[in-house]
């Protein structure tokens, strides 16, 4: 088996434009397509997050609260970045709070967190 890299990862959001705001303009994520599906009500928009991965966006007015980041399936996504002091100071010059800069226990790296529009957290880490 060989599973080379990750095609997409999927979100799904409560509301469009506070996701798209997010993703879109304050990451930078650019927008490769976006499809209203009538039989669901809902909306999927795909973002390029580099040359193999993309970000898949499900925004849907139904929808359970997460029950914690603790919770079984996906802690959080991370973004590897060369200095997480420089991508936390754009992140907040762009109104995006982040936790304190740490070091990773095990190998020393600098990270830390934000949280996208719904609270999903999202690690910053070199």
């Amino acid at each position: 088996m060989n599973l080379n890299t990750i095609h997409h990862i999927a979100i799904i959001c409560s509301d469009k434009d506070a996701a798209l705001d997010f993703y879109h303009n304050k990451l930078g994520f650019s927008i490769i397509r976006e499809n209203y599906r009538e039989e669901r009500q809902d909306w999927k928009i795909d973002l390029r997050i580099n040359e193999t991965t993309e970000l898949e966006l499900f925004i849907m007015r139904e929808h359970p609260d997460r029950p914690s980041p603790e919770a079984y399936g996906l802690r959080h996504l991370a973004f590897k970045v060369d200095s997480v002091d420089a991508m936390v100071a754009e992140l907040e010059s762009k109104g995006i709070l982040c936790e304190p800069v740490r070091n990773d226990a095990f190998t020393g790296e600098k990270m830390t967190f934000f949280r996208d529009p719904d609270g999903l957290p999202l690690e910053i880490h070199e």
